[in-house]
């Protein structure tokens, strides 16, 4: 069987959209639906059901979808294996494709020296960046389109992943350095009375601002939900209201003074954790790049 028509299939039942299949493998959209009617052919049963609102799949195509994966996760080992030597990197070279999964500020403040660094000591391979929230990125190492992902959580409860922590994210308060508060102590009483600019549902450490604000007796907190932490910056940097983000993300906005630190109740640092899928294979080139994670982001 052409695993291209297993790799289709699987990336149908994850999109339900033919035009999505289409895009996200390179592919004329007649050649999604070419493959998907020779893959029902060879298996003698109907995997789709083509609805106004998608492609969506049968019994047979939901209770085929788990063997069609590891069809494709032995294919991946196979082909490691063949990159890379005896298949631990010792025989030759670590190379081959590598999909990471990270927040907005990760992406922006620590991965870029990681990038660099695995350019140097590991030229074969092939990382690619997907920004994502924690829910997008779970169900990425579910689906398969991710290798790894870094989530910033205290706790990684899924069953199907394994998470160990590699670091620690400081955060800080934020406000435009001509805000009644900046660079002034502030207690939750105080905060409770501002607005606030904070990350998209899903954030750990956004999440767990608003259930405090709101926990509050009396409270009334202006809260707006951004999923773009520039955007959240941006208004706490045209004087809006406040925001809390790790100290990463801004520390070039805080040297030039285009914000301001709130002295504000303590939050702990935040876990980075390194997170893959409990029964998906992990290639060499993700043990590597999981290598390097491990050993830039704690600096």
């Amino acid at each position: 069987m052409d695993t291209r028509l297993l790799k289709t299939f699987a990336v149908l039942a994850r999109t339900r959209s033919f035009t999505a299949t289409a895009t996200e493998l390179h592919l004329a959209q007649s050649t999604v639906t070419v493959q998907i009617r020779t893959l029902e052919r060879e298996l003698g049963t109907r995997l789709f059901d083509r609805l106004p609102s998608g492609a969506l799949p049968t019994s047979a195509g939901r209770r085929l979808l788990t063997e069609a994966e590891e069809v494709l996760e032995a294919e991946a080992r196979l082909r490691a294996v063949a990159a890379a030597g005896n298949g631990d990197g010792a025989g030759g070279a670590v190379q081959g494709p590598v999909a990471l999964g990270a927040g907005e500020s990760l992406c922006a403040s620590h991965l870029p020296r990681v990038i660099a660094s695995l350019r140097h000591s590991h030229p074969g391979i092939d990382l690619s960046l997907h920004p994502a929230g924690s829910a997008a990125a779970v169900e990425g190492l579910r689906t398969g389109r991710l290798d790894l992902v870094l989530l910033l959580e205290q706790d990684v409860t899924d069953a199907d992943l394994v998470a160990r922590p590699i670091a620690r994210e400081p955060l800080v308060y934020l406000a435009a350095p001509g805000h009644p508060l900046a660079g002034r102590e502030a207690g939750w009483d105080e905060l409770a009375g501002q607005s606030f600019f904070v990350h998209e549902q899903g954030c750990s450490y956004s999440d767990h601002l608003v259930r405090t604000l709101l926990a509050l007796p009396g409270s009334a907190p202006r809260l707006t939900r951004f999923g773009s932490i520039e955007a959240a910056r941006a208004c706490v940097a045209a004087g809006l209201g406040l925001t809390l983000l790790p100290r990463a993300t801004v520390e070039r906005q805080l040297a030039e003074g285009d914000l301001a630190e709130v002295h504000g109740p303590a939050i702990p640092p935040v876990p980075v954790q390194l997170t893959r899928h409990r029964r998906r294979w992990t290639s060499p080139a993700a043990r590597a790049v999981a290598d390097e994670l491990t050993r830039l982001l704690p600096a």
